[in-house]
């Protein structure tokens, strides 16, 4: 775009004449889903020329490792991998003349230690470190991206964005747990609107985290002259592997994303709206609805969320199944479907638990490869896909705030447990799991902005001969992650 262009030159050049303190005072916080909320921002200024001069820099240090250990490897399919990335990023935002400021965001994640270049097809939970078409295509480990430039207005309750951005709602997220953010290409705009928020979205292209430039929205990579194009286009876990960029090419259909979501949250209650579409394939629309009351000396918040999705002519081009694998489907050619979860938050003190059950309706998987996960909050476990048609989870998890609980200034511990319970007779979807996840994070007081987090993960299930051959999901996953934002 236009205006991102002219964003990218102006920031480059600021960005050689400023100075940026490592060690300054703290300008923003980071959230437990790994997103930023800045506490300081810049100022109003009432000339053009104060606009760079009085813009302000915020800084991330990021470090992620992961080990990955399969029960039973697979020749040619399945390999234990491992990854080690270092980087981060700086974020530019410019001041504000008369509503008007920009934002740009320069992002690495550097692979010094690293597996062969052959092995990178293996990596699981380390695939978003590093960018596998850049891998196979001769271009090294190391990847570099601008994943947000923008242009902003902004008037009192309204604020529109042109440009690349991370927008976050039901199923599309910045999702940024590992090196470099999901992010998008297109308009956005957000307004405060009786009592909630109103946000809005027209995208026109989507940038994965192991991509360094920006792709298709919903089209799977086919180029018979490239051999890895499928790792040019979308090619998210959750992606549906039919929608390849030729058969939509073929009809016609050039992808686009258009969002509207209300979502309004009181100190009791919340609603959450939302429609979704990529017009001539899919839509969606969701509700989702919370409420916040005391009992027994405990807060008690129950939760439920539903979601509908709509063929609008993608299942007649990829199927009912993600992968390509239709047996087992009521409808093969069809991509209508639902899913709706349910869940109970408890809390007291220090202490939470969540007990959550979701159900996907045995019609059709549910698309959703923007980062937004369909049951994220509710059963979802670390790195598991459990939206696939006919899949009941259930999970429980304890939460414990050891500072608040006087033991650990700074230390939170998280475990959960989730049982997946996929469809015995789709070989299209993985065998039966349960899933035990641990997490452990680390604020310190006396480094401000420096987190330290370790998650581990193990997967126990046994492999399927019949009704339809399934091989054995059993695994082990363990990540280290350093933060320090500056």
């Amino acid at each position: 775009m236009r205006g991102s262009k002219i964003l990218i030159a102006l920031f480059a050049a600021n960005l050689l004449t400023c100075n940026i303190p490592l060690f300054a005072e703290q300008k923003a916080v980071l959230n437990g889903n790994r997103t930023v909320t800045y506490t300081k921002t810049p100022p109003n200024v009432d000339h053009l020329s104060e606009l760079l001069s009085k813009a302000l820099f915020y800084g991330r240090l990021r470090m992620n490792t992961f080990i990955f250990k399969w029960k039973d490897e697979v020749a040619g399919v399945r390999k234990d991998n491992w990854a080690a990335a270092f980087g981060g990023s700086i974020l530019c935002k410019s001041a504000s003349f008369k509503g008007v400021s920009a934002a740009a965001a320069l992002y690495t994640s550097q692979n010094p230690w690293h597996m062969s270049s052959g092995d990178v097809v293996y990596l699981k939970a380390g695939k978003d470190a590093t960018s596998r078409y850049a891998v196979l295509s001769g271009d090294g480990w190391g990847m570099s991206t601008l994943a947000q430039a923008y242009l902003q207005y902004r008037r009192e309750s309204f604020e529109f964005r042109a440009g690349r951005q991370l927008f976050e709602t039901l199923l599309t997220a910045s999702n940024d747990t590992k090196m470099i953010p999901n992010a998008f290409e297109g308009y956005s705009f957000t307004a405060s609107i009786a009592g909630g928020t109103l946000k809005g979205g027209y995208l026109t292209k989507q940038k994965l985290r192991d991509h360094t430039s920006f792709h298709h929205i919903l089209a799977y990579g086919d180029d018979p002259a490239d051999p890895y194009a499928k790792y040019r286009e979308n090619d998210d876990s959750a992606m549906h592997r039919g929608l390849t960029l030729s058969k939509l090419s073929s009809n016609g259909i050039d992808d686009r994303l258009i969002v509207a979501q209300y979502d309004r949250s009181r100190e009791k209650s919340r609603l959450l709206l939302n429609y979704t579409a990529v017009p001539e394939l899919l839509s969606y629309a969701a509700l989702e609805l919370g409420y916040k009351f005391a009992a027994a000396g405990m807060s008690v918040a129950p939760a439920f969320r539903y979601l509908r999705q709509f063929d609008e002519g993608a299942g007649a081009i990829g199927g009912a199944n993600l992968k390509n694998s239709t047996e087992g489907y009521k409808n093969p050619d069809s991509l209508d479907g639902a899913l709706y979860a349910l869940r109970v938050d408890l809390g007291k003190g220090a202490f939470r638990t969540r007990v959550g059950y979701s159900k996907t309706a045995d019609k059709a998987d549910i698309v959703a490869p923007w980062r937004g996960f369909p049951t994220g909050g509710f059963t979802r476990a670390m790195g598991q896909y459990n939206w696939y048609a006919n899949t009941k989870s259930y999970m429980v998890r304890f939460d414990y705030d050891f500072g608040k609980g006087g033991y650990v200034p700074g230390l939170k511990c998280a475990l959960r447990y989730v049982l997946q319970d996929f469809d015995d007779k789709k070989p299209g979807v993985q065998a039966d799991s349960e899933v035990l996840n641990f997490d452990a994070i680390e604020k310190f007081d006396s480094i401000a902005g420096l987190e330290l987090r370790f998650r581990a993960a193990i997967s126990y299930g046994k492999s399927q001969s019949f009704p339809v051959p399934k091989a054995d999901p059993s695994y082990s996953d363990v990540r280290f992650e350093m933060n320090y934002l500056f």
